[in-house]
């Protein structure tokens, strides 16, 4: 029954007037619940654990009545599991032992064997199970942003030796990609077999690239990875800052193209094409202002999408860690409550 839920409907331009909604990070620091959970165990050991999945997964759900649930996992995860020594450093992100600088350094990036990830399948049994038609998203990193934190050796505000691999060393940077679109391929298909009724590809840092660089040295692997998915679930294909590489983003091959909080969704559309459905796109920062005010920039992202030829409401990017989670099943309830008449307005 998930396979036919309004977010999958929306996701396939199927839409009718109910607006499907979710939020990116809907699974953590937000919730105490979450923070009661994790207590004593590190950020990479819960994403291996299945009960803990199970639970964290499950517990927006059942707190906010989202239209679906959104796997607990990290875009890293496949490569930890995988054997590359990295870490999640509380209050930093992910923190690569050995950076990749040189052909010999990738040695260490080899292929993911879907049995190193059985922990995924046994946990997404389960959830889907527990779900019934709540959809279940499942995701992983794109080959771009999973190779800048190899990289760098972690976060980058600049993203400089991923650039400058990328242009002085296009041989290494396509064979480290190549790589990289085996691993992401199959852990997202890992998910779509195990049970999730769509799958989403972080392309978290694209952002920061111009356009020529994004269209030559990564919108063909993010093309590979969304190309060779089986089992017919939706695919949405998000990064942030991208509005100036939306519509190359579209050529990548998604059902849905996620966008930040920068660019209107009725704007953001017709850079995409009428081929693809949106997904956005609140400015997470306002989820701090005023209720009276928060609620009207809801009502204008709903009126906003609705030029859109299918919409599933989110925020920009994802839920601050200090966001009170109230406002969160307000922002359902509205949603919920008022987007089929917003949008029947705005498309008359």
């Amino acid at each position: 029954m998930s396979h036919a839920s309004d977010l999958v409907a929306a996701a396939r331009r199927e839409q009718g007037v109910r607006l499907p909604v979710w939020f990116m990070r809907q699974a953590g620091r937000s919730l105490p619940e979450y923070r009661e959970l994790r207590k004593g165990t590190s950020m990479l050991q819960s994403c291996m654990e299945p009960g803990m999945i199970h639970e964290i997964t499950l517990q927006p759900v059942r707190r906010h009545q989202v239209d679906a649930a959104i796997f607990f996992s990290d875009i890293v995860l496949p490569l930890k599991a995988m054997g590359v020594d990295l870490d999640i450093v509380p209050g930093t992100g992910p923190v690569v032992a050995n950076p990749i600088r040189t052909r010999a350094d990738l040695d260490q990036i080899g292929s993911l064997d879907p049995a190193q990830v059985g922990f995924v399948t046994e946990s997404i049994t389960s959830i889907v199970d527990e779900l019934g038609a709540t959809p279940l998203i499942g995701f992983a990193g794109a080959p771009f942003t999973l190779a800048s934190y190899l990289v760098e050796g972690g976060p980058s505000k600049d993203h400089s030796r991923t650039k400058s691999m990328m242009a002085g060393d296009p041989e290494l940077w396509d064979e480290l990609c190549r790589r990289l679109v085996q691993i992401s391929s199959t852990f997202l298909q890992v998910q779509i077999d195990a049970g999730a009724s769509a799958v989403q590809l972080f392309d978290s840092w694209a952002g920061a690239l111009a356009e020529r660089d994004y269209r030559e040295r990564v919108l063909p692997h993010s093309s590979q990875v969304l190309g060779s998915l089986t089992g017919g679930v939706p695919t949405i294909h998000f990064g942030v800052g991208t509005a100036e590489l939306l519509p190359a983003m579209a050529e990548a091959g998604s059902d849905v193209v996620g966008v930040d909080w920068r660019t209107p969704l009725d704007v953001a559309s017709r850079r995409i094409g009428p081929d693809k459905a949106v997904q956005g796109n609140l400015d997470p920062a306002l989820l701090l202002a005023p209720w009276e005010v928060l609620a009207e920039r809801v009502r204008e992202v709903i009126r906003a999408g609705a030029k859109a030829p299918g919409h599933i409401f989110n925020l920009g990017h994802g839920v601050p860690p200090t966001t009170d989670p109230g406002v969160l099943t307000r922002i359902v309830e509205l949603v919920h409550e008022e987007a089929p008449t917003i949008r029947q307005e705005a498309q008359a």
